[in-house]
C-alpha cells in the first residue's frame, strides 16, 4: 500500500553533514524506493517568524513556508519528525515550527475542548543525543518525545505514534551505517 509520508527534518543547522540529515535522507530513499510519496520539510532552510502573541496564534495568517507545511502534512497518511536532543529537549526552531504549525483550525479546533483536527495520522519520532538512548529513556523517562507525543501530536489526534532514539551519536560506539540502514527499511515500510 502506498503512503504519503511528510518527512519534518528538524535540526536547525543547515550543514548536511549533520547525522540528522543523513537519517532523513535514508528514510526518505527507502520510502520512495518502495513508491511512497514522500515531502520533505527541512527546518534548517525554512524562514517563518516566532509566534509572540496568543493573538498572532490565533488570527495571523501563516506565513508561505508554514502554509506550504501545513499542506503537506494535510496530504500526508504518515510523519516522520527527526530532530537532535539540545539540552534535554526538542531544538527551539523546532518547537517555533511547531507552535506555527498547531494553529486553531488546522491542527487544533477550537472550543470548550481541544478538538484533533489531524486524526487518521501515524507518526515517527526520531531523536539523536549524545547520551545512550537506553540512559534518556529509562533514567529521564525520555521526556521530551513524551512531550512531543501528548502535547502536540496527540492533541493534533496523531496516533499512533512510535519512536527511535539513537544514543551515542558522538561516539565511535554508534553503528551510524547500522543505523541509516534501519532508516532505509523503516522508510521503505512507511512505518
Amino acid at each position: 500500500m502506498t503512503r504519503h509520508i511528510a518527512i519534518i527534518d528538524g535540526h536547525p543547522d543547515p550543514d548536511r553533514t549533520r547525522f540528522i540529515h543523513a537519517l532523513a535522507d535514508a528514510y526518505a530513499a527507502g520510502a520512495e524506493e518502495a513508491g511512497h510519496d514522500v515531502a520533505r520539510i527541512d527546518l534548517s532552510t525554512l524562514d517563518f517568524p516566532l509566534l509572540r502573541s496568543r493573538a498572532q496564534w490565533t488570527n495571523g495568517a501563516p506565513p508561505p513556508a508554514i502554509a506550504k507545511a501545513q499542506a503537506a502534512i494535510s496530504a500526508a497518511d504518515h510523519l516522520v519528525i527527526l530532530y537532535p536532543l539540545w539540552l534535554g529537549d526538542v531544538p527551539a526552531l523546532l518547537k517555533a515550527f511547531f507552535e506555527q504549525i498547531a494553529r486553531p483550525g488546522f491542527a487544533i479546533g477550537e472550543g470548550r475542548m481541544p478538538k484533533p483536527l489531524l486524526k487518521g495520522k501515524s507518526a515517527r519520532v526520531i531523536v539523536t543525543m549524545g547520551m545512550p538512548a537506553f540512559f534518556y529513556r529509562f533514567y529521564y523517562g525520555a521526556h521530551s518525545v513524551k512531550s512531543l507525543k501528548r502535547n502536540i501530536l496527540k492533541l493534533a489526534g496523531i496516533a499512533p505514534v512510535h519512536d527511535t532514539l539513537i544514543g551515542n551519536v558522538e561516539s565511535e560506539d554508534c553503528d551510524r551505517a547500522d543505523w541509516l540502514d534501519r532508516m532505509g527499511a523503516l522508510g521503505s515500510e512507511g512505518a
